[in-house]
């Protein structure tokens, strides 16, 4: 798979060289975007996909430094060689609740993942949203999740999601 890692150093800005020595050194690198004109803020992973085999991982909300340290916590879960179930409840990612990893659907890329986007080339790698639960350990698609988060997590999947989610 050709990534931005076989690229020419010199062909490559200050930011670009940034997030290539960031995956060099790391083996990922993590995008924060601060919220936006209503819309919550957010962070992903770039480089999971190649130094782990395991989707890009994208998750919403979670305030300050918790979302960088919670896909940190998930790449040493990675590389001790643990793969979280997909659309299945799992307790290995919070310490105080589940969550879910539900794969993002490609239509959403362009809109999130602007430096995997451009890290792969394109949209030539899979993606999955990190959702976490209210207080209650109610996932949004459940009868009862609290109202002030709904807002909080968009939905990045093909469809509607819990359509296709066990709980």
């Amino acid at each position: 798979m050709r990534t931005a890692l076989d690229a020419p150093i010199d062909a490559l800005d200050e930011q670009e060289r940034n997030v290539v020595d960031k995956i060099r050194q790391h083996g990922w690198f993590g995008t924060a975007v601060g919220a936006d004109g209503g819309e919550p803020g957010f962070c992903y992973s770039t480089g999971f996909w190649l130094t782990l085999n395991f989707p890009e991982v994208i998750v919403f909300s979670l305030q300050g430094q918790r979302a960088h340290e919670t896909l940190w916590a998930l790449f040493r879960l990675l590389q001790a060689g643990t793969r979280p179930a997909i659309a299945t409840s799992i307790g290995d990612i919070f310490i105080d609740f589940d969550a879910m990893l539900l794969p993002v659907a490609t239509r959403h890329y362009a809109g999130y993942l602007g430096w995997s986007r451009w890290f792969y080339g394109g949209d030539g790698f899979p993606c999955l949203q990190l959702i976490w639960p209210d207080e209650q350990n109610v996932f949004p698609w459940q009868l009862g999740f609290t109202d002030r988060l709904k807002q909080k997590q968009p939905d990045l999947t093909e469809q509607r999601w819990g359509t296709s989610v066990s709980s």
